[in-house]
């Protein structure tokens, strides 16, 4: 019987952490066969040293998969591929795999926005996707080399509405063997707008006072503003019939409350480091572009969207 084959595309702190987990269980059993696509000098570091995950979950921290590409184009046949770059990179992505992948492909996408399954959708119109939301405190260390902290990394990842009897039993069997911490559901949708609603909110207001998650929930200004952005996007997930709890919005700023005060949002971080590419479309951009879908007033999220976009011609 022909392997399964499994492709991990970008080796940053979501893709390293979890490609690591599979493929390190994978060098014992065999019974898959693992791509990794890094650019660059990843892909340089990982061809001759292996992939480095420093995480106290693995003492034995080096790896190397099967095989490693330098170019999308270069994947053959692929039964599954987890999609692990920034959002940014999301379409140019989806555009160079339509070539690659078969009509048997199973798409994961690795990062956590509102609206990553329906970009995905525009472009790979047929293929089964697995909404995904993640929870992981990793990061690129150096290239090649993605440091874990905290608890174990773990992945809610729901059927496809469009493909839902899309056979994912044997996916299932690739996180057990892997040992990943997840859970496989119908829907993963409640999940993901649950986690949007903390990352959009926070990401945005932070970024733009350059605060942390603890001054937006002790400041009143900014609690307001983070506030307002809930409730347009509450009125958003009503009208879809996504039901999240009528007290999603409280229970967003207790979440808040369990970071030590002074905890920067990676959006805030990238904004203000003056990065050219950062995640501010990603978070403030699904929100206006629903809105508009479902005739739904969002001034709120798009004058805070504006505001840091005006500051980012100061960085």
């Amino acid at each position: 019987m022909n392997k399964k084959h499994i492709v991990v595309i970008g080796l940053g702190g979501v893709g390293g952490y979890f490609g690591f987990k599979i493929n390190q269980a994978n060098e014992t059993s065999e019974k898959y066969r693992i791509t990794f696509v890094a650019r660059g000098e990843t892909y340089e570091k990982v061809k001759k040293d292996g992939l480095v995950l420093l995480s106290p979950e693995h003492p034995n921290n080096q790896t190397y998969p099967n095989v490693i590409e330098e170019h999308i184009n270069d994947i053959k046949n692929p039964d599954l591929v987890f999609i692990a770059v920034k959002e940014y990179d999301l379409e140019n992505v989806c555009k160079q795999l339509l070539p690659v992948i078969n009509k048997n492909t199973v798409l994961i996408p690795m990062m956590n926005g509102a609206d990553i399954y329906d970009r995905i959708r525009k472009i790979i119109p047929d293929h089964a996707v697995l909404p995904t939301c993640i929870y992981v405190a990793s990061h690129i260390k150096e290239r090649g080399t993605v440091e874990h902290k905290g608890k174990a990394g773990k992945m809610i990842i729901g059927r496809d509405p469009q493909h839902f009897f899309t056979d994912v039993k044997w996916i299932i069997d690739l996180f057990e063997d892997s040992k990943v911490d997840f859970d496989f559901k119908d829907d993963s949708l409640v999940d993901i707008w649950t986690k949007f609603f903390f990352i959009a909110s926070f990401g945005l207001v932070t970024a733009k006072h350059n605060s942390s998650i603890g001054t937006v929930c002790s400041d009143a200004e900014q609690k307001n503003e983070a506030t307002e952005i809930m409730k347009e996007m509450k009125q958003i997930t009503d009208q879809k019939g996504i039901e999240l709890s009528e007290d999603i919005i409280e229970k967003t700023f207790e979440k808040a409350l369990t970071f030590p005060f002074e905890t920067p949002t990676s959006l805030q971080l990238d904004v203000h480091s003056g990065k050219k590419e950062n995640e501010l479309e990603l978070f403030a951009g699904a929100i206006p572009k629903y809105g508009k879908e479902l005739n739904i007033e969002t001034p709120f999220t798009q004058k805070v969207f504006q505001e840091i976009k005006g500051g980012l011609q100061v960085y």
